[in-house]
């Protein structure tokens, strides 16, 4: 598979990501790489291979889900700088174009 520089460049502004010229360049060629060696592994023999979702065995480590005890929302936003009713009033971090 060969990337092109465009479609570095449409991922890196899916991405707002502002690449030089040189930038997209180097990144072409690098992802290029990457795709010709994941290309490599599909000549791969892999009739005898059973499928996997993990390499090693992993058990779970967190706790049981149960209700227990907590703050009440007021006890909660007691101490905040800014608030409305039971919330935490943030700034707008939305940007307009």
């Amino acid at each position: 598979m060969k990337i092109t520089k465009e479609t570095v460049e449409y991922v890196a502004h899916l991405a707002r990501l502002e690449l030089s010229p040189d930038e997209v360049e180097a990144y072409t060629g690098q992802i290029d790489k990457v795709l010709e060696y994941m290309e490599s592994l599909n000549s791969l023999n892999t009739d005898n291979v059973e499928p996997t979702n993990h390499p090693v065995p992993v058990a779970c480590v967190m706790r049981e889900d149960a209700v227990k005890p907590s703050f009440t929302a007021e006890e909660s936003v007691g101490n905040a700088p800014r608030r409305v009713d039971t919330f935490f009033r943030v700034p707008p971090i939305m940007e307009q174009e």
